[in-house]
Order: C-alpha cells, then sequence, then structure tokens
C-alpha cells in the first residue's frame, strides 16, 4: 500500500524522462550519446548488489519486528503469569534483544541504501565529465558546436536527476517485497483439510446424523501412529460418551469427526456420505463442536449467541440461552444480552464463557454435537444445570461427549474407552460398570473422589 501510494507517480516519471532524454541524446549526437549511455552498464552492476544486500537486510527486519510483535503480545496476554513467576526482568531482556535485532537490521538497511544513492550521483557526476570532456576536445577540433554541447551536457544532468527518484522507489520496493515473501507464503499454504473441488449436495430435509469411521488411522508424524486402524458406528440419534486419560486419543476422535483433521488413510461418513466430499457449509451446518476453549468474539453476549445462527431472532437467541441455563446470569450482567464480552470474553468467567459457547451451538441446531471437555470449565451447580439442559436438547441428536468428569456420562447411551488410541471397551454405562472393566475402575475412582 505504502508502495503503491508513494512511489508509483515518481516511478512512471522517472522511466519516461530516462526514455525520453536518453532516445533525444541519441539524436542529437550519436557518440556522445553512446557514451552517455553506457554509464548504465555500472548503474546496473550497483543495483544489483543493492538488490541482493537490501533483499537480505529487508527479510531480517521482517523477521525482527515479527519477533517483537510477538514477545510483546506473548507478554501481555501472560502478564499474571509474568507477575506470579516474576519473569519480568527475563522477557525485558529478551524484548531488548529482539528490538536490538530490529535496530541492527534497520541499521543495515540505511548504510545499504546510504551506498546505493551516492553510488549511483558518483557515476552520474563520472559519465558527466567525460562527457564534458570528450566534448570539448570535439569542441576545439572543431567537430561539435559549443552551443550543442552545452545542451548536452544540460540534457546528461538532466538524465540523471530521475535516477534518485528511481533508486528511492526501489528501496522501497525491496522493503515491499520482503514484507510481500511473508503474506504470500502464508496465502500460498495448502490446507490439511481441503474443500472439495465438486461437493456432494447435503440433503434437503437436512442430516438425520448418523456417523460411522471405516478403517480410519491417523498419525500427525508418519513415524508417530496416534489411532491405529479401528471401524466405529454412531447411529442417529445416540448419544455416546468417550473416556479414557489424558492421551488416549479421545480429542483426536472428535477433530476426525468434525473434520478439522482428515484421516491418514480410512473415511468418515455422515448419512453415508464422506464428510471429505461435503463442502465446509454443509459440513458445519451438521456438524458443531463445542470445545474446552470457547473462543469470545468483542461484541454482545446475544452476538455472540448468534453465531451460531446469524439469521435467528431476538427471541430464539434469549431462548438457546435458558434451554441451557445460561439465560440467569445473561439477564443478571449490566446490559443483559447486549452486554460486551470485550476482548476473547475477558468481562465473563471461565465458566460463563462456556455457557455462552452452548447456546451458541444449541442454536446452531445440528444433527451432530461434538463437546470435549466442554463442561470442564464449569463449577459443580452450573455443570449440573447443563447436564439437566442438555438431557431436553440432546434428545433426537446425535451426540459425542469427550469427559473426564464421569458425572457428565450418566447422560450417556454409550460409552467407549480409549487408551492408547484404542477402543478397549464399548458399551451402555450400567453394563460397563457391572463388568468390572476399565470404566468400572475409572467410575469406582470417580466415586472414591466425590466422597
Amino acid at each position: 500500500s505504502d508502495l503503491a501510494e508513494q512511489g508509483l507517480d515518481g516511478l512512471i516519471s522517472g522511466l519516461l524522462s530516462v526514455v525520453a532524454i536518453s532516445v533525444t541524446l541519441l539524436v542529437l549526437d550519436l557518440p556522445l550519446g553512446l557514451i552517455s549511455l553506457a554509464a548504465f552498464l555500472p548503474v546496473l552492476l550497483v543495483t544489483r548488489w543493492f538488490q541482493r544486500t537490501s533483499q537480505r537486510i529487508y527479510r531480517r527486519t521482517r523477521k525482527a519486528i515479527a519477533s517483537v510483535i510477538v514477545q510483546f503480545t506473548e507478554t501481555m496476554n501472560g502478564l499474571r503469569a509474568v507477575l506470579a513467576f516474576r519473569r519480568e526482568a527475563r522477557n525485558n531482556a529478551i524484548f531488548h534483544r529482539f528490538t536490538d535485532e530490529y535496530a541492527v537490521a534497520n541499521g543495515d538497511g540505511l548504510v545499504a541504501i546510504a551506498k546505493y544513492t551516492p553510488g549511483i550521483r558518483l557515476i552520474g557526476n563520472i559519465t558527466l565529465t567525460i562527457v564534458m570532456v570528450v566534448g570539448a576536445v570535439r569542441v576545439i577540433d572543431g567537430d561539435l558546436a559549443i552551443g550543442m554541447l552545452a545542451a548536452f551536457l544540460l540534457y546528461v544532468r538532466r538524465m540523471y536527476d530521475p535516477l534518485d527518484e528511481l533508486a528511492m522507489f526501489y528501496n522501497a520496493y525491496q522493503a515491499a517485497s520482503a514484507a510481500l515473501e511473508k503474506i504470500s507464503g502464508l496465502l500460498e499454504e495448502q490446507p490439511t483439510v481441503p474443500e472439495p473441488a465438486d461437493p456432494e449436495p447435503a440433503p434437503a430435509r437436512g442430516f438425520t446424523g448418523a456417523m460411522a469411521l471405516r478403517g480410519v488411522e491417523f498419525s500427525y508424524h508418519p513415524e508417530h501412529l496416534v489411532l491405529p486402524r479401528f471401524d466405529l458406528e454412531i447411529p442417529a440419534g445416540q448419544t455416546l460418551a468417550v473416556v479414557g486419560a489424558t492421551g488416549a486419543g479421545k480429542s483426536t476422535l472428535a477433530k476426525l469427526l468434525a473434520r478439522f483433521y482428515d484421516p491418514t488413510s480410512g473415511s468418515v461418513t455422515l448419512d453415508g456420505v464422506d464428510v471429505s466430499r461435503l463442502s465446509t457449509q454443509d459440513l458445519r451446518r451438521g456438524v458443531v463442536m463445542v470445545t474446552q476453549e470457547s473462543f469470545l468474539f468483542s461484541g454482545s453476549v446475544a452476538e455472540n449467541i448468534a453465531l451460531g445462527r446469524p439469521s435467528a431472532s431476538r427471541e430464539e437467541i434469549v431462548e438457546a440461552a435458558d434451554r441451557i441455563g445460561a439465560g440467569e446470569f445473561i439477564r443478571a450482567l449490566p446490559d443483559g444480552f447486549d452486554t460486551d464480552v470485550r476482548k476473547r470474553g475477558g468481562r465473563l468467567s471461565a465458566g460463563q464463557r462456556q455457557l455462552v459457547a452452548f447456546a451458541r451451538a444449541f442454536l446452531a441446531d445440528p444433527a451432530v454435537l461434538i463437546l470435549d471437555e466442554a463442561t470442564a470449565s464449569l463449577d459443580i451447580p452450573s455443570e449440573r444445570a447443563v447436564q439437566a439442559a442438555l438431557r431436553t436438547v440432546l434428545h433426537g441428536r446425535t451426540a459425542v461427549i469427550i469427559a473426564h468428569r464421569l458425572s457428565t456420562v450418566a447422560i450417556a447411551d454409550r460409552v467407549l474407552v480409549m487408551a492408547d488410541g484404542r477402543i478397549i471397551e464399548d458399551g451402555p454405562p450400567a453394563q460397563l460398570i457391572g463388568d468390572d472393566g476399565a470404566f468400572a475402575g475409572l467410575h469406582a475412582a470417580w466415586r472414591e473422589s466425590l466422597a
């Protein structure tokens, strides 16, 4: 933007001036004209040097300023941790190191342009001197009129004036090019979950919510298999709870169902259609995921709930909040549903943000609702209120609940127990408790913790 606003006019006028004067010099006197234009060879060599040098320097500059911004943002976002663990001096030292690197890179850039611009002027002055000496000799020999020589020298001087402007433009171009490299690098990244080129149409009546995983394997890296090959059927309308120790693969399974990842092999289907064949818009209407890190945007509570369905009326937004038990605390806020939650929902507690995220998901009315540790931030009363609301809201809807708190599992029709990426138990909660297996052990430990 800066390059386009500040440099294009000077570039166009400078180029036109150089071309027009070059033609004029050749027409006025061919030998002197060729001597004048021969100076462009050293100009090109100096420009090539500046291109390589400035490109390397401006890349350093962009990298350095990115480090400064990241360090500043990280410190501000983690300010309480910085204060709690007395990290002020350490963060200050890191920040000074990055700013020093940025200052040095900027200084190197100034030195490069300070060499380049005078270099262009020096070449121009040497050329002017050579033309003047050769022209003077020819005037003495009577081969050239003195008036022609004076005019020629004025044209040569005039030709090199725009080169200063072109040099400044080229400097701005190199800086903009380095910035564009970082942007283009991001834009050229290929999504790991691509949009299908020819998506399957969604059912006219909407999805029923039947999901299946067939021959699915998943790994983040080829040498690190997270989920060994397995099959899983989730009938429409069933509430499935997935439990297991940390790192068992529960969240990865949830992200495969929501197509935040694609399986390394095998397929994930919704109503018999591979989710990779559905458009993102149709898939997100059919499958909604609520995570533990509920993200709220700056704006009112009502606006954040309406993200689930932007066309929803105010009455529908309020109803969604009431159904999951969030209406009471929302109305107690200074402006009720119109209260600004501020950046990242900072005005609300973690539990309140989670309830707003629930309301957002319920308003979306998906065929499949995935809750990944979605009640972890709630206190006991709030969790009980949400569980009571879930029984109503999840009725007739497919639900997958990832939970550590086994109190959440009570509303499930079926429980999967995972360990090391494998499904080791599968069945109704009451049956698994009576089988004296892994889930029975987890349930007994949970009950002892309550006692």
